[in-house]
Order: structure tokens, then C-alpha cells, then sequence
């Protein structure tokens, strides 16, 4: 069964999404509320939003990475035009703006992360890891400093009434797996006026506003990746991570070399290099032993995956009871994926989400984000995948 608290807004009436925002924020008029603008559409029309609503409002944007590089690359966010973008879209709503320097902890926290996690041979999200250590966590000390009551940003969920992280109404546009590591401390202060607008309403709105980032492309690939070669920059940060090794079939056999395990990822087909008669997809890299692994498509298949780095967002002890008792849970491992069904068990010592069919593609990593079987657009929590098993 689908609860959806927030109804999807069917037309770009600027009155029903001021309204909307009012009952997304629940203060009075007058609050003080931060917005987090990335230089985007979707955050510059929040913040709009909100100072349309009655609220005093408090427009930041991150600089995240170095000026020069964004400036050179569409489709980033929080750099370079961005931040201009910004700043210039606050100076048309009327309200107060303030850049702050993140580029140290960014690259701490962030892109050293990401390095760090192909050379472990995994495939990690790092807009989850962002918003984790970052946006959602520093973003929001600046913002209780600055005497605001509330942080509101531009993502595609819901936060219920009842404190609940759910699904966006437009679920094409739906961004809660990015924001399963959002703790229940940092959800009662953040909110989220987009829940219930549809990407192209959002974008009528700005023009109705007069808002010049009306038209303005969505971010693409990750953000401070130079047109999306990540390689790249783990070459830069990694080199170690180019080291020559074997490409070993599943069988045992070895088909040939490979010039690092940083340049592959599960699934992957492409760039193998190996000719033997028959299609092959990497279906493990062992960072130890510098091997990637390959085998054919069925070999991608896994019926069980481990968790790390849990967050829960219900009641921890009722859902770990649950686990324990094999109950279904929804199961999402990738963010342009549906969530299956699956049970969370508890063994021992770890925690694992078990398919009731099989998964293709699984790579330790990524998140595996949960959702209620009773009502699907509702969050659980998740984790990081720390490790798979085969189907």
C-alpha cells in the first residue's frame, strides 16, 4: 500500500506553492529559516519561496572546490557560476546571502572519501556522503548560529508532520536514497518545500518569479569531477591505484592485464580488453590481490548483500526486532532503481538485507536504502553495502 502525505501539485499556481511551503516549513511567518542555495534551479526557487511565505530568510551557498575548474565545467554545482548564480538570485529575491569556504572539509570528507573507495575496489555515492558529513551536518551548526529556527533545501522528499523522511509525490524526481543517512535530529530541523512540485512546475514558478536560473540544466555526474572522467582525478589523488594486475575469470583462469583496479567498476562491460568469444562483465575487483574479476552476466547476481554504516530512522529496537523475525522490508540499491522486496536479518554480528529474487549489479559502496513493505514511500533507513553474495 502507497501513503502519500504530500499531494503532487498538478498545476504552477505560485499561491498553492506558497501555501505548500507554509505547511512544509510549520512556523509562523517571521521565522528565521536558512536556505541552502546551490546556484540551482530548485534551491533558488525554495529560497523565493520562502520569502514569499512571510519567513526572514537566509540564503548560503557552499564553496565546495576550487573556482577556476567549475568555472570551466557545466552541470556542477557549488562553485565557479554557481556561487554567482546564487548571489545574484538572492540580490533579486531581496533576502541576505552568505558564501562560506568548505573547500578543506569537502576535500577531507568527500573527494579524499571517494578516492580512497575505488582503491578499496568499491563503486561509492559520494552526493550521499555529502549531504552526510557536509551539507547536512556543518551546513546545519551555521544555520542554528545564524538563529534560524529551521534549514530548508532544494532536494525532492518529504518530511512528514509526523517526523518521517518519504518520498517525494513525483516519484521520477524522488531523491531519498541520497538522504538515508539523514539522522532524526538533523530531520526535525531540516524541511523540504519541493515535496509536492514537479520538476517542470518548479521551473514555471521561476519564471514567474522572474528568476533568471529559470532555464538553467540540472547538475550532471558528480559535481567536482572534471567532465565526468572521474579516473582522472583518482589517477591524481591514487596513483598507487594504477598499478598493473591480472583479469581473472571466475573459473581461475587469467585472460589477460589490466592497468588498475580504480578504472573499473561491477557491471562493467566496456574497456575490458580481453577477447574471448563470449560477453564479460566484472563481477568482483579484490583491491588486495589488484585483480578484476570478470564472469558472464548471471555471475551478477546477488541474492544477499551486508550492511555498514547504518542509519535508522523508526524506531531502531522495533526495526531490528522486525529484522530478527524476517519480516519484508522494501529494498533500493540504486537511486534510478525501484525498491524490491527483500528481508533485513540480523546474524550475528551484522546486519544483511536478504532478495527475494535476485539483483544484478550489486557493488559494495553504494547504499542500500529500506522502505516500509505497509507504506512505500515511507524511509526506514539503510546502509552502506560492505559486502555481496553471489544468487
Amino acid at each position: 500500500m502507497t501513503v502519500c502525505a504530500v499531494p503532487l501539485i498538478q498545476s504552477a499556481d505560485l499561491d498553492a506553492a506558497i501555501e505548500a511551503t507554509r505547511k512544509s516549513v510549520g512556523l509562523p511567518q517571521g521565522a528565521r529559516v536558512v536556505a541552502a542555495m546551490s546556484g540551482g534551479v530548485d534551491s533558488t526557487v525554495v529560497a523565493a519561496l520562502l520569502h514569499q511565505a512571510g519567513y526572514e530568510v537566509i540564503g548560503v551557498t557552499l564553496q565546495l572546490y576550487d573556482h577556476g575548474a567549475a568555472l570551466k565545467k557545466t552541470g556542477a554545482c557549488c562553485a565557479g557560476q554557481d556561487i554567482h548564480d546564487a548571489r545574484m538570485a538572492a540580490e533579486k529575491i531581496g533576502i541576505a546571502h552568505y558564501v562560506l569556504d568548505y573547500e578543506s572539509r569537502f576535500r577531507d570528507s568527500v573527494i579524499e572519501e571517494f578516492a580512497d573507495s575505488y582503491l578499496r575496489g568499491e563503486t561509492p555515492v559520494p552526493c550521499i556522503r555529502c549531504n552526510q558529513s557536509v551539507k547536512f551536518h556543518d551546513l546545519l551548526d551555521v544555520a542554528r548560529d545564524l538563529g534560524a529556527l529551521a534549514m530548508a533545501t532544494g532536494h525532492y522528499v518529504e518530511r512528514s508532520e509526523e517526523g518521517q523522511l518519504r518520498r517525494a509525490a513525483d516519484q521520477s524526481r524522488d531523491q531519498s536514497y541520497f538522504l538515508f543517512a539523514t539522522t532524526r535530529a538533523q530531520l526535525d530541523f531540516l524541511r523540504f518545500p519541493l515535496a509536492g512540485i514537479p520538476k517542470p512546475q518548479v521551473r514555471d514558478i521561476a519564471v514567474q518569479l522572474g528568476l533568471k536560473i529559470a532555464h538553467k540544466p540540472d547538475s550532471q555526474d558528480i559535481c567536482f569531477v572534471p567532465e565526468g572522467k572521474y579516473t582522472t582525478l583518482i589517477d591524481r589523488l591514487r596513483p598507487q591505484g594504477r598499478e598493473k594486475g591480472d583479469i581473472r575469470h571466475i573459473d581461475g583462469r587469467v585472460l589477460g592485464q589490466h592497468d588498475g583496479i580504480t578504472g573499473y567498476t561491477i557491471g562493467q562491460r566496456r574497456g575490458l580488453n580481453i577477447a574471448v568469444g563470449e560477453p564479460l562483465f566484472v563481477t568482483r575487483i579484490d583491491a588486495d590481490a589488484r585483480e578484476v574479476i570478470v564472469g558472464p552476466r548471471e555471475a551478477l547476481l546477488t541474492r544477499a548483500l551486508t550492511l555498514k554504516e547504518t542509519n535508522w530512522l523508526g524506531d531502531e529496537s522495533e526495526l531490528l526486532d522486525a529484522a530478527r523475525a524476517h519480516k519484508p522490508v522494501l529494498a533500493r540499491v540504486r537511486s534510478t532503481r525501484p525498491p524490491v522486496l527483500a528481508r533485513l536479518v540480523v546474524a550475528e554480528d551484522r546486519i544483511e538485507v536478504e532478495f527475494d529474487g535476485a539483483e544484478e549489479g550489486v557493488a559494495p559502496g553504494q547504499a542500500c536504502v529500506l522502505y516500509d513493505v505497509a507504506d512505500d514511500g515511507r524511509v526506514l533507513g539503510g546502509g552502506f553495502i560492505a559486502s555481496t553474495r553471489a544468487f
